[in-house]
């Protein structure tokens, strides 16, 4: 598989390096940072390819309410950064291990695992703000562009390598601040020290720009330096062995942040959720986490209503949904309006086939949160267990216009067309969800699946020939 991938990004690359030789290139000015022998555009259609092949490789997680929280801290640190071109695609990887990872063109991946980690938003904002600099200072690019007598082999190793961090975990993601950007198959693809350095800077800059706390910086990176100790020496990979999460550094960091006051904020109610979400999904068992998540309560948790919600979601997956609504009914009388837990309110209702009463709820909440993605998804399941396929339909077609390049969306999508006797529809939502995962045969089979079936609507007839040449040039450009 690993080797496959590489194939298919130094087929990438190579592509590239060979339009470069055919063009006048014009190097674009960025400032103080740097030059670079990549256009903003072209890392962008490099990133999205990328990420279709890394979907096809690594487990990566369909959870609506944390893709809109990790989607908001990025962009509110992204605001507050010195990134220009702001297209971000941010995909979750399904891994307990601390771990996130950039990748030219605004693709960021987050590792569930450091929700477990991070003790805090900042802590988790510490993260990737380091990553959000990678971005903004194009190391990439520049990278290549100091070995240009490698070029496309480069390019190709230092992307595969990222896909390694996603997928081997482990020690591995210890590494997340230190060689996320560009983990290499080979020395010769290590990622320079001074880039590190330098989104170490600029990412504790961006933290201050948005009103976090700098001083989360080098409580994270100890905490990730613990963490590694317990992995054993031997262990640790060769990448990060050349580009070590050291006291030095974290004292580096540490004297950084003590030019800046300390910034006290409360703890963030949604972050607290949203790693009560992971403890729950990364639980050996509901059944344990409804313990542990009661157990402190009993405590002094950092967050009681974090703690509760904690085990309202690993009640309900345990089967115990009079218990799970005694403690919901808590967080709802507290705060009524909060997404989080109102979706817990309808998957509570589902869980026990009152998916008409999910229904109203959420049409009632959908009035108030127009296109909340978490809203409308936890809609359309309701909707399809309410025996509704057809307008569940409507839903998700208006959505995919807002969520083009969600996957969760159209596999859904697949699912309800199919329940609501649209099987044109169902084959051209599954291929959308092919594409995405890099899938690019199953795509095109599913769109000849349709053609015959559509041959007597003309604008449906066209859509799927445009989409079939449409994954032609997605082939070519990547060269399967």
């Amino acid at each position: 598989m690993i080797n496959r991938l590489v194939q298919l990004l130094l087929a990438i690359a190579l592509l590239n390096a060979s339009a470069y030789a055919t063009e006048d290139l014009k190097l674009p000015n960025l400032g103080e940072s740097s030059t670079s022998l990549f256009s903003p555009e072209q890392e962008y259609q490099l990133g999205r390819a990328w990420l279709r092949v890394f979907r096809s490789q690594a487990p990566t997680l369909d959870d609506p309410m944390l893709q809109d929280y990790l989607e908001d801290l990025i962009y509110r640190l992204v605001t507050h950064s010195e990134l220009q071109d702001r297209r971000i695609e941010v995909v979750i990887v399904d891994n307990p291990v601390i771990n996130a990872f950039a990748v030219p063109g605004g693709v960021i991946g987050v590792h569930t695992g450091l929700l477990l980690y991070a003790q805090s938003e900042d802590e988790l904002a510490t993260v990737l703000a380091h990553e959000i600099a990678h971005l903004s200072q194009r190391h990439f690019s520049r990278r290549i562009e100091q070995q240009q007598a490698t070029q496309p082999l480069t390019l190709a190793g230092l992307l595969a390598g990222a896909v390694l961090i996603a997928t081997t975990g482990g020690a591995a993601g210890m590494a997340a601040l230190s060689a996320t950007q560009a983990a290499a198959l080979d020395a010769q693809l290590r990622h320079s020290r001074g880039a590190e350095q330098e989104a170490d800077r600029i990412g504790m800059q961006t933290m201050v720009n948005a009103g976090m706390d700098p001083h989360a910086a080098p409580a994270m990176f100890e905490r990730m330096l613990q963490n590694t100790r317990y992995t054993g020496a031997n262990r640790i990979p060769e990448f990060m062995r050349t580009h070590p999460l050291s006291e030095s550094r974290i004292s580096d960091t540490r004297n950084r942040a003590r030019q800046y006051p300390r910034t006290q904020r409360p703890p963030a109610l949604s972050y607290h959720l949203m790693r009560a979400r992971m403890r729950v999904h990364h639980a050996d068992t509901p059944q344990r986490a409804a313990e542990t998540f009661r157990n402190s309560l009993e405590g002094t948790p950092i967050s009681r209503d974090a703690t509760r919600y904690g085990l309202v979601l690993a009640l309900t997956a345990s089967g115990r949904p009079k218990e799970a609504q005694a403690e919901l009914d808590k967080l709802l009388a507290k705060d009524p309006t909060r997404i989080e837990y109102i979706v817990a309110q309808a998957e509570l209702d589902m869980s026990i086939n009152e998916a008409q009463s999910a229904v109203r709820m959420l049409q009632r909440e959908l009035r108030l949160f127009p296109n909340n993605h978490a809203l409308t998804m936890a809609y359309a399941r309701a909707l399809l267990m309410n025996d509704q396929a057809y307008i569940a339909e409507e839903v998700l077609i208006e959505q995919s216009h807002i969520r083009p390049e969600d996957p969760g969306l159209w596999y859904l999508l697949a699912e309800v067309q199919g329940l609501s006797g649209n099987i044109v529809g169902l084959h051209q939502a599954r291929a959308e969800y092919f594409i995405l995962n890099g899938v690019l045969d199953q795509a095109e089979r599913q769109l000849n699946y349709a053609i015959p079936l559509a041959r007597n609507d003309y604008h449906t007839s066209a859509e799927i020939s445009q989409r079939l040449r449409d994954i032609s040039e997605l082939r070519e450009r990547m060269n399967f």
